[in-house]
């Protein structure tokens, strides 16, 4: 077994080992400025570009004498320096590395992870250390979740207030799902457009495309709160602090707490084209995500800019209007060389434009994605099941993550080829720091770069977990709050259901305290 995660698609160890990292001199066919190896000549660590390669394949061949990477892009060669990277231990005081052969390419092309930064705030540190994670496991789409109700994090110049009153909350809703408690603190954050730059330029260097999140029709109470008549209903309110629906029904009373913006009206659709204009500047990648999920549809049926936009579109219900309005952006940002993505809900429509991606995440079988994907539409998969890391273990344990396949959510064996991928969402309602954030996250990434990574007749639990252990020391070198195995694999059913009961109502971060727990008893 080599000790990699993920596992190669093809390997073969053979005698011996390679020694003296110490005074190894780099000659490479690309600049690799992330690479801190002085050059030479007589190096014994060369580089080669192989144009026949697909962009992420490479191979790695350590003998005692030198290492040769093979590899048709940056990002190839970066991968095998991080799988020998992983081989040899230098960081952990080991310095050397076991002959052996390595031909490797991805499983899928999209391997994502998403960061929702609307409910918690992590800054440019948090998401450049975050980034450096994925970097390690080759994972290379970063999906940015930028807005949602509790709060709208990136600057949009035409919109100053998008960011002046949209950033800003002032409370918080704690403790669970369950719970109506709040903590009435001022919380506010958001990116310029520098910032975002920044971080753009920071990802492509390690070969992860940035793809951002700007929701619409839903989830947009932090804009409403920031242009009121984005809305069918004028209302003047806050940006909420709630996560659901408990606080405002039971305790604000507050009925209509979540509502879309309006369709029907032309000033709502210019200013989602004036607000996508300026992420597509941002970010260079040929991907735009939507959102569209948990889209109400209450305000629309009596709303009369709605209704008269359905019926001069011969549209048959209030779900083809958001099938309407999807359609217009797609056509806007297809101007701009991009695909539009949204969650699986938006399949509902009937006349949506087939060209869009959906991503799958609902925890109920989807009949409208499986027929989509069936069909020849693309997919991302996210199902809650396995990739919703922002869940217990206790409900989710790590072994839901590594043993996924797309077929057992309704994508037939002959119709894989229409999945981009596989991406693991970290949604922060209840994240509210890096520590929590590493927590839900490790080992879960771990599992999802192996079944994004490495085919599946090669992926092996047993093997994966032996894997895992020799990688432990990494988290501790790196400063990652990984969660132990008795929190990532716990065992008992009373002792699961507990944990859940309490992330639901009471206590959300027990596991993060029996983690701190179990590792101050000496547990790894």
């Amino acid at each position: 077994m080599i000790n990699i995660i993920p596992m190669p698609s093809e390997y073969k160890i053979n005698d011996g080992f390679f020694t003296g990292f110490e005074n190894l001199t780099l000659k490479s066919d690309f600049d690799l400025p992330l690479l801190k190896c002085p050059r030479g000549e007589n190096s014994r660590l060369i580089i080669i570009k192989e144009s026949s390669f697909d962009a992420e394949e490479y191979t790695l061949d350590i003998d005692k004498d030198r290492i040769e990477i093979k590899a048709s892009s940056k990002t190839g060669a970066y991968y095998a320096l991080q799988s020998l990277r992983q081989l040899c231990r230098a960081e952990l005081g080991e310095n050397k590395a076991p002959c052996c052969h390595i031909k490797d390419k991805p499983v899928f092309k999209w391997r994502g992870l998403q960061l929702d930064e609307s409910r918690h705030f992590f800054g440019k540190d948090g998401v450049k250390r975050f980034l450096d994670h994925m970097f390690m496991m080759k994972l290379n789409v970063f999906h940015w979740h930028l807005t949602d109700d509790q709060g709208w994090r990136i600057e949009i110049k035409k919109y100053p207030l998008l960011t002046e009153k949209g950033s800003v909350r002032e409370y918080t809703q704690i403790n669970g799902w369950h719970s109506s408690e709040l903590v009435n603190e001022r919380y506010e954050g958001f990116y310029t457009q520098d910032d975002i730059r920044e971080i753009v330029e920071y990802a492509c260097e390690r070969g992860i495309m940035i793809v951002p999140e700007i929701d619409f029709p839903a989830h947009c109470a932090s804009a409403i709160a920031a242009y009121p008549w984005l809305a069918c209903k004028e209302l003047f309110r806050e940006v909420p602090g709630y996560f659901g629906g408990l606080i405002p029904e039971r305790k604000l009373n507050i009925k209509d707490w979540n509502r879309p913006i309006c369709p029907g009206k032309d000033r709502t659709v210019e200013f989602i084209f004036d607000v996508i204009d300026e992420v597509c500047d941002l970010f260079p990648a040929p991907y735009f995500h939507i959102g569209g999920d948990e889209a109400p549809k209450d305000e629309w049926k009596k709303c009369p800019c709605c209704q008269q936009r359905i019926k001069e579109n011969n549209l048959k219900n209030e779900e083809d209007l958001q099938g309407w309005l999807n359609n217009q952006i797609l056509a806007h940002i297809k101007d701009k060389g991009k695909s539009l993505i949204g969650w699986n809900e938006i399949l509902k429509a009937g006349n949506l434009d087939k060209s869009i991606i959906g991503q799958y995440w609902t925890p109920q079988r989807d009949k409208n994605a499986e027929r989509f994907v069936n069909n020849g539409g693309r997919l991302i998969m996210s199902n809650h099941h396995s990739f919703y890391f922002d869940m217990t273990y206790a409900q989710y344990p790590l072994k839901n993550t590594y043993d996924y396949k797309p077929e057992d959510f309704g994508v037939n064996k002959d119709n894989i080829k229409n999945v981009l991928g596989v991406e693991g969402e970290n949604w922060t309602e209840w994240i509210d720091s890096l520590d929590m954030l590493d927590c839900r996250l490790h080992p879960r990434m771990e599992a999802l770069a192996e079944v994004a990574w490495t085919p599946e007749v090669k992926r092996n639990w047993s093997s994966f977990l032996s894997r895992l252990e020799g990688f432990k020391p990494y988290y501790e070198y790196l400063g990652i709050n990984y969660a132990v195995d008795s929190v990532s694999m716990p065992k008992g059913i009373i002792k699961r259901a507990n944990i859940q009961k309490k992330f639901f109502k009471g206590d959300t971060h027990l596991e993060l305290k029996l983690n701190k727990k179990y590792k101050a008893q000496g547990e790894k």
